[in-house]
């Protein structure tokens, strides 16, 4: 199985409709780069790799502990998406492909370095505790990141693959070799701890204030 294809069920970006002239140009023009990059045109693959990092950045960013880390998933993540660009079919979004690279190369790493054994192992059946999912609507995404960061490797993949990804404690067990009443443990874990750092971020914030 090649390295970039993952879980038929793992949730994917649909088809995107250009409504705009401008948008058309855009869609065309990514298409070209593309087809270019996949001649070996080394100017296509410059711009696609520069017109595709920013965003890539972030998304390496989440499953992160710094931003050494980022980079070097990111860099492991071009390079796969160069040597498999020519099987993309262009019949989904090209950007949502290239973000599965990217968690891919994330999991990848964090499984080769047996990062997950600090999860705890409950029973499959056992109650996730209600979660809050109004944490990111609470706080700005540079100071999330952040926090975010800050969880052990096992509670920050588990949580961007529930939270972020759309992946359910099922496809999350089987990608990371897990039971799913630990993917709900940790979940639940990290949305504390994650829940916690917002509680006294805006508590310290509203202190600020009112010191002015």
């Amino acid at each position: 199985m090649l390295f970039y294809n993952i879980n038929p069920e793992y949730p994917t970006i649909p088809l995107y409709k250009a409504s705009t002239p401008q948008e058309v140009e855009s869609l065309e023009h990514m298409k070209q780069l593309i087809e270019g990059s996949v001649n070996g045109n080394r100017q296509s693959q410059n711009q696609l790799y520069n017109l595709l990092v920013p965003k890539m950045f972030v998304v390496c960013l989440r499953y992160s502990k710094n931003h050494d880390e980022a980079e070097e998933i990111l860099q492991e993540g071009f390079i796969k998406m160069f040597e498999f660009i020519h099987q993309y079919k262009f019949n989904g979004s090209f950007e949502g492909w290239v973000r599965k690279i990217m968690v891919n190369c994330a999991l990848q790493r964090y499984r080769s370095k047996r990062q997950m054994h600090a999860v705890v192992n409950i029973d499959v059946t056992a109650l996730e505790q209600p979660g809050n999912d109004d944490i990111i609507s609470q706080i700005g995404t540079k100071e999330l990141l952040k926090m975010v960061q800050q969880l052990s490797p096992a509670y920050r993949t588990i949580f961007n693959l529930y939270v972020l990804e759309g992946m359910k404690h099922r496809e999350i067990a089987e990608h990371l070799g897990i039971s799913e009443g630990t993917s709900k443990s940790n979940l639940s874990d990290a949305r504390a701890f994650l829940q916690k750092a917002v509680n006294n971020s805006m508590q310290f914030a509203k202190q600020n204030l009112n010191q002015v």
